[in-house]
C-alpha cells in the first residue's frame, strides 16, 4: 500500500459554511423541538449516561445522540443547545485517562477487554463533528491520544462483535487526524484495523443472503444497520489502498441488496436482519439514517451522481415517514404498506418485537431513539460540497453556502420548494471577479432538464453533473428545471408503486391515534407511545394505464407550509381512480399482496400523497 491517502472527488463543507433555509430550516427546528433537542432532559440513557458521569448506558447511545445533536445545534445557532453540547464534550474530554482511553468502564466486567470498540469509533467521529463546529483546539490531541490507546489495545484484544463488523467507522477519525498531522502510524493503525475487521467485500463476492433467514434467526452479517453502514467501507478504504475494487464495491453491494431486499423508497428491508421484498416486513430507522450517512460518503469520495439520487430518495421518503410529524415519536420499523401500527404477540417481523412499528419513545429498542438525530442535519451539510475547481450542488434543498473559493468570498443561495416542486432558483454572489466551476447534479429521472441562464434556455443531460465553468462577477442568477414525470414502478407479486421525481406516492389513509404504555416511566406527554389505526378503507387497486400512467394521475399543488412532512401538510396530492379489492389483514398488517378474487365494480376517486408525509399508507398496489 502507498503511504498516502487518495483525494476524494468532493469534500464536505464545514458547519459554519452552510445555512439551511426554507422547509429544510423548518424541519430542523421541528427536530430541535422534539426528541432530538430534549432527550438529555428526561431520557436516562442520555441524561444519566456513564459517558458524562451517570450510571446508565455507557456505550453507543450518548455518542449516537451527540452525533446529530451537535450539528443540529450549530446549524440552528441555538445557544442553549450549543452550551449543553459543550458541557457534555467537556466532561468526556476531562474523563480521558492519562493513557488515552476515553470510554467508560465496561458495564459487563469493568475491564477494557470486554468493551466493544464500536462505541469508541462512534465517539471519535463525534469529536471530529464537534471540532468542525467549534474549532476546539483540544480535540486534535484528544483524538490522537485515543487512537494511540486503540493502537495498543488491539495488540492484545482484537476486534469483536459490533467493533469488528463496523471497523471502517474508525477510518473517519483516522483520516481526519492524518490529514492534519501526516503521521504514518495512523495509516498503519488503519491497516491493522482492516485486517482485524470483518471482510464485507469478500462476503459480497459470494453473498449468501438472497433469501431472508428463518424467522427469529439473527446475524451480524445480515443485520440491516451493519449492511447500511458497510456500504461506505470500500470507498473509505480505497483512500488508503487505491484499489479500484474497493472504490467500486458499493455498486455491486447495492445492486444485490436492491434485487433481493430492496424497497421502492430506496432502502432495503431489515426488521433487524435482511427480510426480503415484501412491503410489510419493514426497515429499521437506524438503517435509514446510516444508509444516508454512507451515501454522503459515497457521493463525496466517488463523485458519482447516482449516490446523490439515492440519498434524496431515502431522505425525502423513508426518513420522514418513520417519525410522527412533530418528531416527538418514532418507529423502530417502518413498512412500505403500513395500514396499522399496533402491538402484536406474533408480529409479521422476522426478528423484532410486536411493538416495533408503534410510534413512541423507544419502541423495540432504544438505539434508534439515540441515532435518529443525525439524518436531517447531515443531509443539510451535504447540500453543497467543495470540488477541486469550485463547488458542487450535491443534493437539493433550500440552503445557502458562504465560503471562500480561489481567495474570493462566494455565496451561493438555492431558493426552492424541491422536492415538491420542479424549479430551483440559484443566486451566486462574489466579492470580486473569480473563476471557478459550479457543478449541478442532474438526477437520472430528470429527462428534459433545462437551465435558464444569461437570457437563454438550454437542455442539460440527466444522470450526471452539469458543469458551469465561468468567470463570476457581482451576482449571477439562474434557474434549473427538473421535470417530474409520474412513473409506475413494477414490484414483486404484480404490485406497482407510483413515483414522480424523487418522491414516492402512497394512499392517504385516515388515522386514529391511541395512547398506550401510559404507566411506563418516561412516557409522559409529548414523548408518549401510540398505536395507530386506519379510519378509512385502504384495500384498493389502481385504475392506471401501465404504459401511460401520466394520463390517469392528476397532481394538485398546495403551498409548502411549516410542516410539509405530515398528512395534513402534504404540499402535493395525486388524484387517481381506484377500485376496492379483497385484501385482508393478519397480525396487524395487510397481507403481502391481495388475493384478487373479488374486485369492486365501483370506481372511486382516491388521494395519494408523498410517502414521507404519511404515517399509515399503502404504497404498493395492484392494477385493476
Amino acid at each position: 500500500m502507498d503511504k498516502i491517502l487518495r483525494e476524494p472527488a468532493f469534500r464536505q463543507l464545514s458547519i459554519k459554511e452552510i445555512r439551511p433555509e426554507g422547509w429544510l430550516l423548518n424541519q430542523l427546528k421541528i427536530q430541535a423541538k422534539g426528541l432530538s433537542g430534549n432527550l438529555d432532559k428526561f431520557w436516562p440513557d442520555i441524561k444519566d449516561s456513564r459517558w458524562i458521569g451517570g450510571n446508565a448506558e455507557g456505550w453507543e447511545r450518548l455518542p449516537y445522540w451527540l452525533d446529530g445533536f451537535i450539528p443540529l445545534a450549530w446549524l440552528l445557532d441555538d445557544e442553549d443547545m450549543k452550551a449543553r453540547a459543550r458541557r457534555y464534550i467537556d466532561i468526556i474530554i476531562e474523563n480521558q485517562a492519562p493513557d488515552g482511553w476515553i470510554c467508560p468502564e465496561s458495564e459487563r466486567n469493568k475491564e477494557r477487554s470486554g468493551y466493544d470498540l464500536w462505541a469508541l469509533f462512534l465517539m471519535l467521529k463525534v469529536l471530529v463533528v464537534y471540532y468542525e463546529a467549534t474549532c476546539d483546539e483540544r480535540v486534535e490531541e484528544v483524538v490522537r491520544k485515543a487512537l494511540r490507546s486503540l493502537d495498543r489495545h488491539i495488540d492484545g484484544t482484537t476486534l469483536f462483535d459490533w467493533g469488528q463488523t463496523r471497523w471502517f467507522e474508525s477510518l473517519i477519525s483516522i483520516w481526519w487526524l492524518y490529514e492534519r498531522t501526516r503521521e504514518e502510524w495512523l495509516l498503519n493503525l488503519a491497516t491493522k484495523l482492516c485486517a482485524q475487521g470483518f471482510d464485507w467485500i469478500g462476503l459480497f463476492k459470494r453473498w449468501p443472503y438472497r433469501e431472508p433467514d428463518e424467522k427469529g434467526r439473527w446475524s451480524f452479517m445480515s443485520h440491516v444497520v451493519n449492511n447500511a453502514m458497510m456500504l461506505k467501507s470500500g470507498a473509505l478504504l480505497w483512500r488508503l489502498t487505491g484499489i479500484q475494487e474497493h472504490l467500486d464495491s458499493a455498486e455491486h453491494m447495492v445492486s444485490l441488496l436492491d434485487e433481493y431486499h430492496g424497497m421502492v423508497t430506496g432502502v432495503f428491508t431489515g426488521d433487524e436482519c435482511l427480510a426480503g421484498t415484501s412491503p410489510i416486513q419493514g426497515t429499521e430507522l437506524c438503517a435509514v439514517v446510516e444508509y444516508m450517512y454512507s451515501l454522503e460518503h459515497l457521493l463525496a469520495i466517488t463523485g458519482r451522481s447516482h449516490w446523490g439520487d439515492r440519498l434524496e430518495k431515502i431522505g425525502f421518503n423513508a426518513l420522514p415517514a418513520t417519525f410522527s410529524p412533530d418528531m416527538w415519536t418514532h418507529q423502530y420499523d417502518q413498512q412500505v404498506n403500513q395500514v396499522e401500527c399496533s402491538r402484536q404477540e406474533n408480529p409479521v417481523f422476522m426478528t423484532n418485537s410486536g411493538e416495533s412499528n408503534l410510534f413512541g419513545l423507544e419502541p423495540n429498542y432504544g438505539c434508534c431513539t439515540a441515532n435518529l438525530s443525525q439524518a436531517w442535519p447531515k443531509f443539510a451539510l451535504s447540500t453543497f460540497m467543495r470540488s477541486p475547481d469550485g463547488l458542487v450542488a450535491a443534493v437539493y434543498a433550500p440552503s445557502t453556502v458562504d465560503t471562500v473559493v480561489n481567495d474570493a468570498r462566494v455565496t451561493v443561495t438555492l431558493k426552492t420548494d424541491y422536492p415538491f416542486r420542479d424549479t430551483l432558483n440559484f443566486s451566486v454572489k462574489v466579492d470580486r471577479e473569480v473563476e471557478f466551476t459550479l457543478d449541478l447534479r442532474i438526477p437520472a429521472w430528470a429527462e428534459g432538464a433545462r437551465l435558464s441562464m444569461d437570457g437563454s434556455l438550454q437542455g442539460v443531460e440527466s444522470g450526471g453533473f452539469h458543469r458551469i465553468s465561468r468567470r463570476w462577477c457581482g451576482e449571477t442568477c439562474f434557474t434549473l428545471y427538473l421535470p417530474m414525470k409520474p412513473r409506475l414502478v413494477a414490484r414483486p407479486n404484480r404490485l406497482y408503486a407510483i413515483t414522480r421525481g424523487s418522491l414516492v406516492y402512497s394512499l392517504l389513509i385516515g388515522e386514529r391515534w391511541v395512547r398506550i404504555n401510559e404507566d411506563v416511566p418516561g412516557r409522559e406527554f409529548p414523548h408518549c407511545d401510540y398505536e395507530v389505526y386506519p379510519t378509512t378503507p385502504w384495500n384498493y387497486g389502481l385504475c392506471v394505464d401501465k404504459d401511460n400512467p401520466e394520463k390517469d394521475i392528476v397532481f394538485e399543488e398546495i403551498s409548502v407550509g411549516d410542516c410539509p412532512f405530515s398528512p395534513e401538510g402534504a404540499p402535493i396530492r395525486a388524484r387517481v381512480k381506484a377500485r376496492k379489492v379483497d385484501w385482508s389483514m393478519e397480525k396487524g398488517a395487510a397481507l403481502p399482496y391481495p388475493g384478487m378474487e373479488w374486485i369492486s365494480e365501483q370506481v372511486e376517486d382516491v388521494v395519494l400523497i408523498p410517502y414521507g408525509c404519511t404515517n399509515l399508507r399503502v404504497t404498493e398496489m395492484p392494477l385493476v
